[in-house]
């Protein structure tokens, strides 16, 4: 038996590499997914790419909106009649600017996908979790660290630590556990695009300078992502709550 045997799990940005990567070992563990993402082909070829008709669904949302999130937290419940690992792991970068030259709607979108979002699949899905059920919200090294020109995604990946330190001591009575996955570079197109506007920013090849400041010397691979997740929706995290897992091949210390 796989270690999520039976469970029903969401994973928002389940497009993404990590999400995908995440939903797959989800399904190999057991699990049955309810996939989310904006991008309606995006998300058609990811669920044919899984092949598990009968354990896994897809639902298109905008995951900063209220009625969107609340529609997905409800089909997962009607195409399953249960809820017990959350994963909130949509997000977006924004822009490399100087935060006097930030531009406020690109600020107000990062907050809106990367902080609106979190809150949403909290505030709908946290009433319908099971008891001793898994919420994991998607931050980022740079949630504990930052560097100049990310004020928005900075910005945003700090309060994903606060609202998940909140929602876990909220969450405790009912024996859920709340934790933070906190990626570095990771090896996918999300980060391809923020290097290519940092190495123009930066006048040098970011990809080089990324890896000369992480200890283990390289990027991630989503799939590496996918197996700290999986700790986290699991059984074998069951006194771990609050937390903030680095997966960053130790580039904050």
């Amino acid at each position: 038996m796989g270690v999520l045997e039976e469970k029903v799990c969401i994973v928002t940005g389940a497009a993404g590499s990590i999400g995908l990567a995440t939903a797959e070992l989800f399904l190999q563990e057991g699990g049955k997914v309810m996939l989310v993402d904006k991008e309606g082909e995006s998300l058609a070829s990811a669920l044919r790419a899984l092949g598990k008709p009968g354990n896994t669904a897809a639902c298109v949302a905008d995951v900063s909106d209220s009625a969107a999130t609340r529609n997905y937290v409800s089909a997962t419940l009607a195409e399953w009649g249960r809820l017990d690992v959350l994963f909130s792991n949509a997000g977006i970068s924004g822009v490399i600017r100087p935060v006097a030259d930030y531009p406020e709607e690109i600020f107000d979108a990062v907050m809106a996908v990367n902080v609106r979002a979190t809150f949403l699949a909290c505030k709908y899905g946290l009433p319908r979790i099971n008891d001793g059920g898994s919420i994991i919200i998607t931050s980022s090294v740079v949630g504990v660290t930052s560097d100049p020109g990310i004020c928005a995604y900075a910005a945003s990946k700090h309060a994903l630590v606060g609202l998940m330190r909140t929602v876990a001591k909220e969450a405790a009575p009912r024996r859920i556990r709340v934790n933070i996955i906190a990626p570095g570079p990771i090896d996918n197109s999300f980060q391809h695009d923020v290097e290519a506007g940092l190495s123009i920013a930066l006048g040098q090849d970011a990809t080089k300078l990324l890896d000369a400041n992480i200890p283990l010397s390289r990027h991630g691979k989503p799939e590496e992502i996918a197996h700290a997740v999986l700790f986290l929706a699991s059984d074998r995290s069951s006194f771990t709550t609050g937390s903030v897992l680095m997966a960053d091949g130790g580039m904050h210390i």
